[in-house]
């Protein structure tokens, strides 16, 4: 089991600038600060006069190679610690599992037992397509095993779950941009506040420096909730109230890279991905914390709620092909009898899957992995 996430950090190896050729440094932007809306356009970009007359680093400065030095995030998870999240992982994928399970209580191998795979696969919204991949890959293995017991068939299912789901594990990783933006959607009632909060406990943890936005600005709930969270985490918080969301990430980004901070995590309003004239909103405050700090978001986090199954594989896709997602968090895993969703996001958009949550405490968040939810899922 990997660490919670992973940090780059960039090393200059060129000498610094003089003074002279420095930078000049954005305006600290604070929660009690006017709406940017209020400013010249060239002081939302974050210089101090207009750019005709602002300074620009020399070129030789700016195309300085930069040398990048891996550094591992939070320590590595003890044995008794993985295994506890794997115990609360498979009672949280139980009603999911044991409709699978059952189809393995019989005592031979024949066509029946593989209709009834079929649809108790079908049930746990696997999908059609990963559905029809795994009974064929089960299958292959089966004949080439020269399995015989039904059991040994469960076992055999495992590895190809895993397999299937492997292309989903990746890690988050921090610290290639400074500061690192990260940009969350998802439709409302999916657990995205939630889910920041935790993500923040556990960079904060790791003496990391976040900087939240709230730009959630027409849900009063939605930013005290945010601020909750902060105050938990002892991090600061941008936020305008009914103010223009795309504002307050601007001003969260250029604060963050004044104020030396690490990460910066934006939470958006929740929408369905039919709303398109709120889905072109998403895409606007894409556009403004690029203006912001370019090269940026450089992470687009769907958080989609497990139990609503295929309905899950569809927010997927509408939300990866409006602003090109980088990576999905998957919460309320537990209770559902819908875990078989991954499979279908596997085999129909293979986004990463970062983080999996199983519950509204702080450790019931953890990272994926295809070989423990496999073994869970049968298990």
């Amino acid at each position: 089991m990997s660490s919670f996430f992973k940090k780059k950090t960039a090393v200059q190896t060129s000498p610094e600038p003089s003074a002279a050729n420095a930078t000049p440094t954005p305006p600290i932007v604070s929660q009690d600060a006017a709406s940017s809306t209020e400013r010249t356009w060239w002081q939302k970009l974050g210089f101090t006069s207009a750019p005709e007359t602002a300074n620009a680093p020399p070129a030789e400065v700016a195309a300085a190679p930069v040398a990048e030095v891996a550094f591992a995030g939070p320590p590595e998870p003890t044995p008794a610690e993985r295994r506890s999240w794997f115990d609360k992982l498979r009672n949280g994928l139980r009603k999911t599992g044991s409709s699978i399970a059952q189809v393995f209580t019989g005592t031979q191998i024949d066509d029946a037992l593989y209709e009834e795979l079929e649809s108790a696969l079908l049930m746990a919204d696997a999908g059609v397509k990963a559905t029809e991949f795994l009974l064929a890959d089960l299958k292959r293995r089966v004949k080439e095993a020269k399995a015989t017991e039904p059991s040994a068939v469960k076992a055999l299912l495992a590895d190809a779950v895993t397999e299937l789901l492997v292309p989903l594990e990746k890690q988050l990783v921090i610290g290639e941009a400074s500061p690192t933006v990260m940009m969350v959607v998802g439709v409302n009632g999916a657990g995205k506040t939630t889910s920041i909060g935790k993500l923040t406990r556990h960079l904060a943890d790791a003496n990391e420096k976040v900087l939240l936005a709230a730009a959630d600005t027409f849900r009063a709930a939605a930013r005290e909730q945010l601020a909750v969270w902060a105050g938990r985490t002892n991090v600061e918080i941008v936020s305008q109230e009914g103010g223009d969301p795309s504002a307050v990430t601007f001003d969260a980004v250029v604060a963050g890279k004044a104020r030396g901070c690490s990460v910066v995590i934006a939470d958006t309003a929740g929408r369905l991905p039919t709303q398109l004239h709120l889905m072109e909103e998403l895409r606007k405050i894409k556009r403004t914390i690029n203006k912001a700090q370019e090269g940026a978001p450089h992470e687009v986090l769907l958080v989609v709620d497990g139990n609503t199954g295929q309905n899950a594989l569809t927010q997927v896709k509408a939300f990866d092909d409006a602003l090109t997602l980088t990576g999905i968090v998957v919460t309320k895993l537990d209770g559902t009898a819908k875990g078989g969703v991954l499979a279908a996001i596997a085999r129909e958009r293979p986004v990463p899957v970062y983080f999996i949550g199983v519950g509204e405490k702080l450790e019931d968040l953890e990272t994926f992995d295809a070989r423990e939810f496999a073994n869970a899922l049968l298990g």
